[in-house]
């Protein structure tokens, strides 16, 4: 297993999977990408995806950290990001701070920063959910708006450490605190610190400490060039077998993907594997011959191509 995170410094997503590897005590090799297009190095290993951060072993590459959390679980599975006793509501938070919680905080930390952020990043990430490029004012007004969302779900994340418990849902971290974390991160922003937000709830800080003690893991960092060549010279792994669910694509049928979240480019390949947490999609690319791109169902939309 020789692992490859495609990754920014500054990426909270990309900091839950290191997180992540850091939890599962693994050794890795990390790829700097830039944080806006192009990609040009990236996107031959991921037939077009854009986002950060992808997992690559060899031929294989895994997109979406909940995808990435699931492929680190079924090939270390402890310590556990999923125990059995708590899995249910720990998919079900993870899911609010990615989808209901993230959002608001990005916008109110990013225009809190308007003045700061790399150039061409609010067009960049205006373009990727279909929106026109917004001014410094338009972003620096929705930074306050979306304040206002934010310190009441802040609020509830403190809420769920109020009886003292080390982690949100018992002595041990699970996918519910990698989740809740990396948007808790993002806090940090970059020229002007938003952290404040947080001094309220020292419980949640001092969940936020243990959580940042983790670490990453042991990381060894390479270039774009070398994981070209890498999966260049691999090949595939022998897909599980598949188990579709009521109207998908079978494998060997060709099908297309992409977040759905306005995301408008989509991914196109043969399928090699499917069921109900996962589609997989072979390409081609000159660059790095056929690789199989991993993504989750849940969050993305397919369709047979």
């Amino acid at each position: 297993m020789s692992l490859i995170l495609h990754h920014y410094d500054f990426s909270n997503f990309a900091e839950k999977a290191r997180l992540m590897l850091g939890f599962k005590g693994l050794a890795w090799q990390g790829v700097e990408i830039p944080p806006i297009l192009p990609k040009p190095k990236l996107v031959p290993l991921t037939s077009g995806y854009r986002r950060t951060p992808v997992l690559q072993d060899g031929a294989d590459v895994w997109c979406d950290t909940n995808l990435i959390a699931r492929e680190l679980e079924r090939r270390v599975p402890e310590p556990t990001l999923y125990p059995a006793a708590t899995a249910g509501s720990a998919n079900a938070i993870a899911w609010w701070a990615e989808q209901q919680f993230m959002r608001p905080v990005a916008l109110f930390v990013s225009g809190i920063n308007a003045d700061h952020m790399p150039a061409g990043l609010h067009a960049d990430r205006a373009r990727l959910h279909g929106l026109p490029e917004p001014s410094i004012e338009a972003v620096r007004k929705a930074a306050i708006r979306n304040r206002n969302l934010v310190r009441p779900q802040i609020r509830w994340l403190a809420d769920m450490l109020q009886d003292g418990r080390p982690y949100l849902l018992g002595d041990a971290p699970c996918i519910a605190d990698f989740a809740a974390y990396h948007v808790v991160w993002f806090f940090r922003g970059r020229r002007i610190d938003c952290r404040g937000e947080l001094d309220p709830y020292p419980r949640l800080l001092a969940w936020r400490d243990r959580m940042a003690a983790i670490g990453h893991g042991t990381r060894t960092d390479i270039d774009a060039d070398q994981a070209l060549a890498i999966a260049r010279a691999a090949t595939p792994a022998p897909p599980r077998p598949s188990e579709p669910q009521d109207g998908d694509p079978r494998p060997g049928e060709r099908a297309r993907v992409r977040p759905a979240d306005n995301a408008r480019d989509w991914i196109e390949g043969e399928v090699r594997f499917i069921d109900a947490h996962e589609i997989a999609l072979a390409h081609h690319d000159p660059l790095v011959g056929e690789v199989v791109v991993h993504f989750p169902r849940l969050g993305y939309d397919w369709r047979r191509a």
